[in-house]
């Protein structure tokens, strides 16, 4: 299952006010709404990916005392295509973004993210 781990954790309240809808053209990537849990640990991402194929699944955003992760919600399952893995990274780049002291821990998509591998 692709996955970014990032090294801290996230307000995701906070997170909530500065997210902004990620759109890329080629391949179509579309990530337009978050929604929160009421705890503030779990997130969900409504995302669009139209590359060979047009599917619809959630980004998950969990974040704990010590670390934040990004995956795919089992529950959508989309085809592992280069676009939804592209997403993923996508989000982790506007999160590191806003939170430049946040770095990849762990991550398979380290090809998508081009950021040197640290602590491995």
């Amino acid at each position: 299952m692709p996955h970014i781990v990032l090294n801290k954790s996230l307000n995701l309240f906070d997170y909530a006010i500065l997210f902004k809808p990620i759109f890329q053209k080629t391949p179509l990537i579309k990530i337009h709404k978050m929604h929160t849990d009421i705890d503030g640990t779990n997130a969900l991402f409504s995302t669009v990916v139209i590359d060979n194929s047009h599917q619809e699944f959630f980004i998950h955003v969990m974040t704990n005392k010590d670390r934040t992760t990004i995956r795919l919600l089992p529950a959508t399952d989309p085809e592992k295509t280069d676009a939804v893995k592209q997403s993923l990274v996508n989000l982790a780049l506007q999160i590191m973004e806003f939170y430049p002291d946040m770095e990849v821990t762990k991550s398979n998509l380290w090809d998508y993210l081009k950021i040197p591998i640290t602590n491995e």
